[in-house]
């Protein structure tokens, strides 16, 4: 019983693991503002436009890809 368990922790231990490092990023534009933000989910509505390479896997990167996306740094 105590093997059946502990396997059973180990198992959502992976998953959640996983799962937590599958997050996504996205720079968007906003059509009316023009202003750059960055989201962790890709956004369904028609007033914002993805901008830059697309998905990134940390904050950070989109963070950096902000400073050098050429629409987010005109104003």
């Amino acid at each position: 019983m105590k093997k059946l368990i502990l396997c059973g922790a180990l198992a959502a231990f992976a998953l959640g693991t996983q799962a937590a490092s599958a997050a996504e990023f996205y720079i968007v534009r906003d059509a009316t503002t023009k202003k750059c933000t960055i989201v962790d989910s890709k956004p369904t509505t028609t007033t914002t436009t993805v901008v830059g390479d697309g998905v990134f896997k940390t904050r950070v990167e989109a963070e950096s890809a902000v400073k050098t996306t050429k629409v987010c740094t005109e104003q």
